[in-house]
């Protein structure tokens, strides 16, 4: 199931069996509307199982880089690609989002090519207990999301 989100009007098509379904679409707006504003990219969700790949190299990125396995599953996958950035965002049923930014290379010469796992939090979850005690989360409003809990971690190996 394919699905473009709409940034204006929350939806939860194809978040049902979250039991944070409207926050987590408020989520999945807010960053719509954020590739939208940056990129002018119409935002397109895929359903889990049509991004098996994608799925298998997070949780390969997850394990080796931190030791992380999430008992909650995915329930839909994003993907923004253009030359110079490869960014899945990977939606978890919990309420949790989980991204990859991955820049392929550096946009300076000289500088280390950004690249980073980004972890939110929808209004209303708690802090999966496989990420207890390992990250701080910074606070962010948002007028689609209310208010969204992040952190991140750098990558130390090459993935692409």
């Amino acid at each position: 199931m394919e699905y473009q989100v709409d940034f204006k009007n929350v939806e939860t098509i194809g978040l049902e069996s979250s039991p944070v379904a409207e926050q987590l679409a408020g989520l999945r707006a807010n960053e719509a509307r954020y590739f939208w504003n940056k990129y002018k990219f119409n935002y397109v969700v895929h359903s889990a199982d049509e991004k098996k790949k994608e799925i298998e190299w997070l949780n390969k990125i997850l394990q080796d880089e931190r030791d992380l396995a999430f008992s909650a599953p995915i329930l839909e996958v994003a993907i923004y690609e253009d030359d110079m950035l490869y960014w899945p965002e990977f939606y978890f049923e919990d309420g949790m989002v989980l991204n990859v930014l991955y820049e392929k290379v550096s946009a300076a010469e000289g500088k280390k090519p950004k690249r980073a796992v980004g972890i939110k939090l929808s209004v209303g979850m708690e802090v999966p207990k496989e990420l207890e005690g390992k990250f701080k989360f910074a606070r962010q409003k948002s007028k689609l999301a209310g208010e969204v809990r992040g952190s991140f971690f750098t990558l130390k190996k090459e993935w692409l």
